[in-house]
């Protein structure tokens, strides 16, 4: 241990930095990188690595790198080696037959994950695509662009790649698949790695923030149980985005360096926003954490303009690579980079004047932004008669109190503890690796210090004194460490609200710790409020301090990892699995079933079926057939039901007791209640209802279904049954005959 800290005190002194000479705090405000352009400031007080340009350093700096990203991948595989050991040992995968390891993908994983199986089962690529841009299985009596209406490029992308790699002997498609999301795990790991790395000038973080990501795995992904869910696509680009923003943002970036790292900007932005529907709502968010920055002064304007370009270019080439997609043209984050970069061409003098002054001007500007954006955005989705997302917007309103509301569709989110507030026991679990203690000591100094670094920026150009008498008293901060500060507090705020979005914030968030606890920026301040601001102290501290950490996880938490990876159990769903092959043995290949989204996908997957209905609900056609098909689960008469499975072409319907009886959720929470309250009928059990709902005129469909009374008989025959599931096929109404219908 003691060596390895003596390594590491020695290549601080070859970066040239001097900690005794740190001013309060000096990370590169818009005026030192002035001076710093124009040569005017001391190399020794940035943080940089400076040494790379002195040729009798070089090989040591090639060894410095290519041992930390070494060190990147070998933590990242190690991730990668765990959640797939956890994948196979929870379900004794490599153990299990076809259709049970399709069944494992639940909900919309199998319906993603079918088209893959798709195109691997078309006679060439170019069928195999035809058949996904007129698609019409996984929408019966219509015809659907799957490349329109989903992100499923990566899905293409692996078929295509399995098919031209001669692979396929030794490695079954299902693994190629499995293998290459997990892959990305490791991909995620090493952006994560970089980024602290790049903030503290020290492979150390990297080292923390992989330990962190993988001791936190319950909180920073979920990749072991839901495959092909989209953010498992999208994230690690997303992270490779960050990572590449602060590499750009950093003082001293050559012009050439600069074009290459916005290059990697773009095309990370770029299969981010390929891979995942919500794009635009976390671009959003980073458009506005860009703005921020650009208000505060700790941006210049070219960083701005590039970084809101490449966002505007990445959205407009999936825009044209999903034949069109209107969601994303009435996306709110590219209404207001137009807004955005509309005013500030208009507002030239925005950054000049007093304080005050200067403070109304920025209140001005934001409410011209955010006025001419809502304009922009309510005229694109009237002119596009755009309402994709609408069902999201219906969920944030009625979650945060601004409207009551019984929309299905927003109960549906509403209802889920997912998409509910960030619970306790995640902050206890946090704390119990010690992520959360170093995370909210760096967050709490930083942000203060970003307000009195911000104060200063917007006093400075009003108060009349020369750049080098501002720089003795105003503090100023880095751009990429106010960037990372406020991308933390904006995702931790989105995580906060909605528990789903945790997966945003939690892996920057084991980054931004480990910065904090490796980095100079706190320790800085923290030794000078001590007067031990030293250099030998600062080394000691930037170096023991991490050591001390991952030994005490190792201590801890390896035991526990380990046998986390070694517990073996076993999938066991026999009734599904029956389900299944009775589809697919007595049914016809046209056959057209309708039931709760969830199982529909797994119907698709295993069968090849055609559905009513699918959990992909980005699409307001789909949801109001969604909530006719779910009255199965409501109080309506067999003869109505009836109807609305015939006229979406229903042949099978397949009716679930764990919705029909359900208990997972409490009163006013159950499907069947939230169908209630849709169709202004009194709810199930003893409890409160509202004054105006009223007594439904029959009994629920689920259950009266089972009585055979001729009513229903007439309608549907069961088909099937065993404990979890019964089906039912739809006969063709009788026509009443002339003369029974004119009576005697």
């Amino acid at each position: 241990m003691r060596d390895r800290r003596k390594k590491n005190s020695n290549l601080d002194d070859n970066t040239g930095t001097s900690q005794d000479s740190l001013p309060l705090v000096n990370f590169g405000a818009k005026d030192n990188q002035r001076d710093y352009k124009n040569g005017q400031g001391d190399t020794e007080e940035c943080p940089k690595l400076s040494w790379i340009h002195i040729p009798g350093q070089i090989c040591q700096v090639v060894v410095v790198i290519a041992a930390g990203l070494l060190l990147a991948v070998v933590i990242g595989l190690f991730h990668a080696w765990c959640v797939n050991s956890i994948h196979e040992n929870l379900l004794w995968f490599s153990h299990l037959k076809e259709v049970e390891r399709e069944i494992s993908f639940r909900t919309e994983c199998g319906l993603y994950y079918s088209y893959y199986k798709q195109m691997l089962k078309a006679p060439s690529i170019q069928q195999g695509l035809y058949e996904l841009i007129h698609d019409n299985t996984t929408e019966s009596k219509r015809t659907i662009n799957i490349l329109q209406r989903m992100n499923i490029y990566q899905e293409v992308f692996l078929s295509i790649l399995y098919k031209i790699l001669p692979i396929q002997a030794y490695l079954e498609p299902i693994y190629f698949y499995i293998y290459t999301v997990f892959a990305l795990q490791t991909v995620y790991v090493i952006a994560l790695f970089i980024t602290s790395w790049l903030l503290s000038d020290s492979w150390l973080a990297g080292a923390l923030t992989g330990v962190w990501y993988t001791l936190n795995r319950v909180d920073t992904t979920r990749v072991e149980f839901t495959i092909s869910l989209r953010e498992n696509w999208s994230i690690p680009f997303f992270a490779l985005q960050v990572a590449a923003i602060t590499c750009y943002l950093r003082p001293h970036l050559k012009p050439i360096h600069q074009r290459v790292v916005l290059w990697l900007v773009f095309v990370s932005t770029f299969c981010f926003c390929l891979t995942w529907q919500f794009n635009q709502f976390v671009l959003l968010v980073q458009a506005l954490i860009i703005f921020t920055l650009d208000c505060l002064d700790f941006f210049t304007a070219e960083q701005v303009v590039s970084l809101y370009l490449i966002q505007v270019l990445s959205l407009l080439l999936v825009w044209l690579l999903q034949f069109c997609n209107s969601m994303i043209l009435g996306s709110l984050v590219l209404s207001f980079i137009v807004s955005a970069l509309f005013i500030k061409h208009f507002q030239t003098r925005l950054k000049t004047g007093g304080f005050v002054t200067r403070v109304g001007k920025l209140a001005l500007h934001t409410l011209l932004v955010l006025t001419l954006t809502f304009i922009i955005n309510y005229s694109a989705k009237q002119i596009l008669q755009v309402k994709s997302d609408e069902h999201i917007f219906k969920f944030i309103k009625a979650k945060f109190g601004f409207r009551e509301t019984r929309d299905f569709d927003a109960s549906l989110y509403l209802c889920e503890e997912a998409f509910g507030l960030l619970p306790l026991v995640t902050y206890e679990r946090l704390a119990g690796t010690v992520l959360l203690y170093p995370y909210l000591c760096t967050l709490s100094v930083l942000f203060i210090l970003l307000l009195l670094v911000a104060l200063s920026n917007l006093s400075a150009s009003g108060s009349g004194q020369t750049s080098r008498e501002r720089e003795e008293w105003t503090f100023r901060m880095r751009p990429d460490v106010a960037y990372n500060l406020l991308h933390t507090i904006f995702f931790g705020l989105l995580a906060f609200s909605t528990m789903r979005m945790k997966y945003l914030w939690t892996g920057h968030m084991c980054a931004f710790a480990a910065f904090g606890v490796c980095g100079k920026e706190v320790w800085t301040l923290s030794l000078r409020v001590i007067h031990c601001n030293t250099k030998t102290m600062m080394r000691l501290i930037r170096y023991s301090v991490p050591i001390i950490i991952l030994a005490f996880l190792y201590y801890k938490f390896w035991p526990r990892l380990m046998e986390e990876i070694s517990e073996l159990r076993e999938f066991y769903d026999p009734d599904t699995v029956e389900l299944m092959e009775w589809i697919r043995l007595k049914t016809p290949k046209r056959a057209v079933f309708a039931g709760s989204m969830q199982l529909l996908a797994g119907i698709k997957l295993c069968t090849g079926r055609v559905l009513t209905n699918h959990p992909h609900y980005e699409d307001q056609a789909l949801r109001e057939r969604t909530r006719q098909v779910y009255q199965i689960y409501a109080r309506q008469s067999a003869e109505e039901v009836h109807k609305v499975l015939s006229s979406v072409g229903a042949d099978y319907i397949v009716l679930e007791d764990s919705i029909c009886y359900e208990r997972r959720h409490s009163r006013g929470c159950r499907l069947r209640d939230l169908l209630d309250l849709a169709n202004g009928h009194i709810m199930d059990g003893s409890g409160e209802n509202d004054p105006d709902l009223v007594p439904a005129s029959h009994p629920r469909f689920c259950e009266a279904i089972k009585t055979s009374v001729p009513t229903y008989s007439m309608l549907f025959t069961r088909v099937f049954k065993n404990k979890t599931f019964h089906v039912y096929k739809l006969k063709k109404p009788k026509k009443k005959n002339k003369a029974d219908s004119a009576g005697p």
